[in-house]
């Protein structure tokens, strides 16, 4: 799905994750229609075109299809590799295209596949809590995510969903109808990092932290979890962008083919 040359940025969508995209999306979208009353809030802040990194909350494996269904565009997304060995998921997300991540683990090869793909002027989603929680509550979010925004230089869209949980397709089935949410925040910058080792690594949790705490702001309080109202006082203002922020100038990104 992504290629990338030393040096260069380059992002390639094969063509069957093409036209699997345009299968997929709409399906999924009537799925959930069907199954649940989803609502969608924010879409005005999406940005029309350019890249960013969609920051999603993790309580069960159903966040990241309803995302995807219902976002403007078909973004790219990145998942725990364990997702590829799951039956049903990993034909689900190799006909998407998405791209595996090591967590807890640097794998610099993954590393440049997400970079490459915000690089070239495309959004990626991706949890930063690394997983699922199983529950409302968010935990604390891996470092990974401000590594890869700070690498990208590229804005975050926060995004809360509300209302889906590991038992969501039962109750579903039993014709319940759950009412889920999907709540988009608006894009924001995190401050660059500086310095060098443990001082380098305490403002990657740090921006880490910030992003959670964006999310957290579109949640009700008992999706909070690690990110409980004593610690929104921690974390240090951010600055919200324009959309001419986000939109890449055609000489700073290739385009995606």
């Amino acid at each position: 799905m992504v290629g990338h040359n030393k040096g260069q940025s380059s992002y390639r969508v094969a063509f069957r994750h093409r036209i699997m995209r345009l299968i997929l999306r709409p399906v999924f979208r009537l799925l959930f229609r069907i199954l649940c009353r989803v609502r969608v809030v924010g879409l005005e802040n999406v940005p029309r075109r350019g890249a960013y990194l969609i920051a999603i909350n993790h309580a069960s494996l159903f966040e990241p299809p309803l995302v995807l269904a219902f976002w403007p565009h078909a973004p790219e997304a990145a998942g725990a590799v364990e997702i590829w060995e799951r039956p049903g998921q990993n034909i689900l997300v190799r006909l998407y295209g998405g791209i595996p991540v090591h967590r807890g683990e640097y794998d610099r090869k993954l590393i440049d596949a997400m970079l490459s793909v915000l690089r070239s002027g495309k959004p990626l989603l991706l949890a930063p809590e690394g997983g699922r929680t199983h529950s409302p509550a968010m935990r604390q979010a891996l470092p990974g995510a401000a590594h890869i925004v700070d690498q990208a230089n590229v804005p975050v869209l926060p995004v809360g969903v509300v209302g889906t949980s590991d038992d969501l397709l039962k109750r579903a089935l039993r014709g319940e109808r759950p009412r889920v949410e999907i709540r988009i925040g608006k894009p924001f910058r995190l401050p660059p990092l500086e310095g060098k080792g443990e001082a380098r690594r305490i403002q990657r949790q740090r921006n880490a932290d910030q992003i959670m705490l964006h999310i957290a702001a579109l949640l009700p309080s008992e999706y909070h979890g690690y990110y409980a109202a004593r610690n929104f006082d921690e974390a240090r203002p951010t600055a919200p962008v324009n959309e001419s922020e986000v939109q890449a100038s055609d000489d700073q990104k290739l385009t995606a083919r």
